[in-house]
């Protein structure tokens, strides 16, 4: 019997995956001041244990007026970038698995409340709020308070702090870094002609409104270990008459590859209230066969997956290269072994809780090597 698609490993660029399940960035909003808590801990060190290929740290903030809400991890300075090292050190002890770093910039989006208490932006003056910037002074929400317009000089700054906190990720031994070009945050803002009505150099055209995305990625590229691989995510479509769309994220891709791109991970939406999202298992699978078709670079499909077969058949049938999953794996953070389970594959778990698996399944996991890392 063959070895499942969904269990093959993978390289991206030079990072050697064991299998094709990416556990997605998901924000927490759970830090004090940007710094990372013990809940970190405990919620990725769960997950490290899954059997996944790769484990992804939430969108974490380049300076302190990009986090999504008060409650958002950043690295932007010594404190927050020790209390990282904590938690990667503690994950480290105890699994294998490689680690990647999502950084961002929520740009119009940030400064709001956390999401189990409503989720609404705060306003710049009230506790944990700040005014936001945004590439056009134009809010996400008509009751938002606006944004300021960034000047070329402010780009130029948050250029050097994208690289800034590349180079602190570098420092904590982080496998692989994500820039999240995508759910509507400041990258995706000025790509998407909806949000971006600058008339400079940075506005207007498609070659203008990737600039300052594509100068993000060239910082991050440059300082981050050439053996490492930098990647993005993009969403493919705002699903907006007159928006973001396809086709200009295939364009965009293309730039992205001819600089040294890892990997394409390909999401949807975000950017505005009128999105009519044709939500669905699947919805988003289409976008990501369009860049994996048009492109050379691994394409990593996301986006209620959430049954075995289902991963499995985006695999190997080419639509994308890997799967990611979120609420997903929060939900089942055994989903690995579970999926393992069902295409007859070997997973990693560690061997304190090989007795949880039925007999015909223990095999399975001592089969990959799941030995834990010594001292656990």
């Amino acid at each position: 019997m063959s070895r499942p698609k969904l269990f093959e490993p993978i390289t991206v660029g030079g990072l050697t995956l064991a299998n094709r399940i990416v556990i997605a960035p998901m924000c927490q909003y759970s830090a004090v001041d940007g710094c990372m808590t013990d809940w970190h801990t405990i919620h990725l060190g769960h997950l490290a244990l899954s059997g996944a290929g790769l484990l992804t740290i939430e969108a974490t903030a380049v300076v302190p007026e990009g986090r999504i809400s008060y409650g958002d991890v950043g690295l932007y300075d010594d404190a927050s970038e020790e209390a990282m090292a904590r938690v990667i050190e503690s994950i480290r002890r105890h699994s294998d698995m490689p680690i990647a770093i999502q950084l961002g910039h929520a740009g119009r989006k940030a400064s709001t409340d956390l999401p189990w208490l409503g989720g609404k932006q705060i306003a710049p003056g009230v506790v944990n709020g700040w005014q936001t910037v945004a590439p056009t002074a134009l809010g996400f929400a008509d009751t938002d308070i606006p944004p300021l317009a960034l000047s070329s000089d402010d780009l130029a700054d948050l250029v050097e702090a994208f690289a800034a906190a590349t180079k602190r990720a570098a420092r904590l031994g982080i496998d692989a870094v994500q820039i999240h070009g995508a759910h509507g945050y400041l990258l995706h803002q000025f790509l998407s002609p909806l949000s971006n009505r600058r008339d400079d150099s940075f506005g207007g055209s498609f070659e203008n409104r990737v600039r300052f995305p594509l100068q993000v990625f060239d910082a991050v590229r440059e300082a981050f270990p050439a053996a490492k691989p930098v990647t993005m995510r993009v969403s493919g479509t705002d699903w907006v008459e007159g928006g973001w769309d396809i086709d200009q994220t295939i364009a965009f891709s293309l730039l992205l590859e001819e600089r040294g791109c890892a990997a394409m991970h390909v999401s949807s939406g975000g950017l505005d209230p009128r999105q009519d999202i044709p939500v669905g298992p699947n919805y988003q699978v289409p976008l990501a066969r369009a860049v994996k078709q048009a492109t050379d670079m691994p394409v990593v499909a996301v986006g209620l997956i959430t049954e075995p077969e289902q991963a499995e058949a985006i695999v190997a049938t080419g639509d994308a290269d890997m799967i990611a999953l979120a609420r997903a794996i929060l939900y089942d953070p055994r989903w690995p072994w579970h999926a393992g389970a069902a295409l007859g594959a070997s997973v990693l778990a560690p061997n304190q809780y090989l007795r949880s698996q039925p007999r015909r399944y223990r095999d399975l996991l001592q089969g990959a090597g799941a030995a834990p890392k010594a001292g656990s």
